[in-house]
């Protein structure tokens, strides 16, 4: 690596694992313990935000008592683990990392699953030395993703914060790369609408390989 290299980060959950089936079936799940209505794919992702509890707010028109939210909380991710392991890698994940890697270009690993679970899943995939670092949430850090970039920046050390991209399908992915002075693409296939990632004001795509096309294009 180096100041001068192109480097992409990329965001793991709806993003390089096509995991939003197990999203939604995880999300009506909890929401079926505390009697809220169950949700379809377009309304989740045309409301779902971070922090989770304000996604919880859109819905139920208030925030969630300390105690739903420790009973959607544990629920949700109950039931994800559940299903995670059936899940897939995106369409054309695997040979983009591989391409990518092959090309001399470095690549990394950022996402707010926990680390000890992420790290086994990612291997299970067969992908995880297609990556310089990998980080997952540490811990009960509530600082969100932005604070998880800087760090995941200083621990990778020589890559300059303006030839890095971060591919990701969320807004927080973007907020996030803004933070820290690097560049977002934004992919439509996981947790928010076209429309909704459009807001954000960074490029947004419908494939993962349009993604890395595009950020090449930006740095």
């Amino acid at each position: 690596m180096g100041k001068h290299t192109k480097h992409l980060v990329w965001d793991w959950n709806g993003t390089l694992l096509d995991d939003i089936g197990a999203v939604i079936g995880a999300t009506n799940a909890s929401f079926a313990e505390v009697g809220l209505e169950q949700i379809t794919l377009e309304q989740y992702r045309e409301l779902y935000t971070v922090p989770v509890p304000k996604f919880y707010e859109r819905l139920m028109g208030r925030l969630p008592t300390e105690d739903e939210w420790n009973v959607m909380d544990g629920s949700f991710h109950r039931h994800y683990w559940g299903l995670a392991d059936a899940c897939g890698l995106t369409a054309g994940a695997a040979d983009l990392l591989a391409a990518r890697q092959a090309s001399g270009f470095t690549q990394s690993l950022l996402s707010l699953a926990p680390h000890d679970e992420l790290i086994p899943l990612v291997h299970r995939h067969g992908i995880a030395d297609r990556f310089v670092r990998m980080d997952g949430r540490v811990g009960k850090s509530t600082d969100g993703k932005s604070g998880h970039m800087v760090r995941h920046l200083a621990a990778l050390g020589d890559v300059a914060a303006e030839r890095v991209v971060v591919i990701g399908d969320a807004a927080d992915d973007a907020v996030a790369a803004l933070h820290v002075g690097a560049k977002a693409v934004l992919y439509t296939g996981g947790s928010h609408s076209r429309k909704s990632l459009e807001r954000v004001g960074v490029p947004v795509v419908d494939s993962l390989a349009e993604a890395v096309a595009v950020a090449d294009e930006l740095v």
